[in-house]
């Protein structure tokens, strides 16, 4: 499968194009979700043909923030990313996932709950 990011509730222009100039030397595909593609499992927008598509159209509200999902990255690749992202200037961004057999079949929305509950436990 192509390395792939994930991007969810994209950030304004300016920082996008940081992260996209961020991105570009490593040849790793930026997939921007549209929200009313929220309620398809990761898997599905990330490329895996195994995982079933949801039938409906997500008509819930925005992530409270951006979210990176991670896809068929070796681990040298996505350190190498995020050492990217951090130096682009653009973010922070607290909101992170690996796609992992577990998740791949989680909707944006059940993910980025997750990544938060765990964001504020690890920072209480």
């Amino acid at each position: 499968m192509k390395e792939t990011i994930l991007l969810f509730n994209a950030p304004a222009r300016e920082e996008l194009l940081k992260i996209e100039t961020a991105l570009f030397p490593l040849h790793i595909r930026l997939r921007k979700i549209k929200k009313e593609d929220y309620c398809q499992p990761l898997g599905v927008l990330a490329g895996i043909k195994e995982i079933p598509p949801a039938e409906s159209k997500y008509e819930g509200p925005e992530l409270p923030g951006t979210m990176f999902v991670f896809c068929f990255l070796s681990d040298s690749r996505l350190n190498k990313v995020l050492a990217a992202l951090r130096r682009c200037g653009a973010g922070p961004f607290p909101y992170k996932a690996i796609l992992t057999p577990t998740n791949s079949t989680w909707t944006a929305p059940d993910c980025f709950d997750e990544i938060r509950r765990e964001h504020e436990a690890l920072h209480k």
